[in-house]
C-alpha cells in the first residue's frame, strides 16, 4: 500500500475521496433516467460530478494556495450546479434522490467549505502580524 508521503497531493485531501464517492454514487442514480435523457440531464449531472474532483485535484497540483482556492471554488460551484441539477431529475420524476447521494453530496459540500475557510484564512494572514516566528532584529 503507499504512503501519505507516496500519494499524490489530491489523494491526500479527504475532500477529494468524497468527490470520487460522489461521481460514483451519481453514476448509479442517473442510471436510471429515461434514456431520452442520455444526452440531457443525465450527460449534465455526470459532467458535473466529474468537474468536482477533478477540479479539487488540479488546484492541489497547483504551486500555490491562491491557486488551489480558486480551483477549490470552481468544484464548490460545479457541486452546486450537480445539486440543482439533482433536486430538477427528483421534480421531474426520474426518481427518488437516494440518502446515500444526499449524505455523500453534504459531506462533500462541508469538507469544501472547510477547506477553503482554512485556507483563505491562511491567506489573509500577515507575515508582519506573527512576531513568534520571527526573530527581533530591534533593540
Amino acid at each position: 500500500m503507499i504512503g501519505d508521503s507516496e500519494k499524490r497531493p489530491h489523494q491526500r485531501l479527504e475532500v477529494w475521496h468524497d468527490a470520487m464517492d460522489l461521481v460514483t454514487a451519481v453514476y448509479a442514480y442517473s442510471a436510471c433516467f429515461p434514456a431520452e435523457e442520455r444526452f440531457g440531464l443525465t450527460s449534465q449531472v455526470r459532467r458535473a460530478a466529474v468537474s468536482i474532483p477533478s477540479n479539487i485535484a488540479e488546484g492541489a497540483a497547483r504551486k500555490s494556495s491562491s491557486e488551489l482556492h480558486r480551483f477549490l471554488s470552481i468544484a464548490r460551484g460545479s457541486l452546486s450546479e450537480l445539486d440543482t441539477q439533482i433536486q430538477i431529475a427528483a421534480r421531474l420524476d426520474f426518481g427518488a434522490i437516494p440518502t446515500e447521494l444526499e449524505q455523500t453530496l453534504d459531506r462533500t459540500f462541508a469538507k469544501l467549505n472547510a477547506l477553503m475557510k482554512a485556507i483563505s484564512a491562511r491567506l489573509t494572514e500577515s507575515p508582519i502580524t506573527n512576531h513568534e516566528s520571527r526573530p527581533s532584529h530591534a533593540r
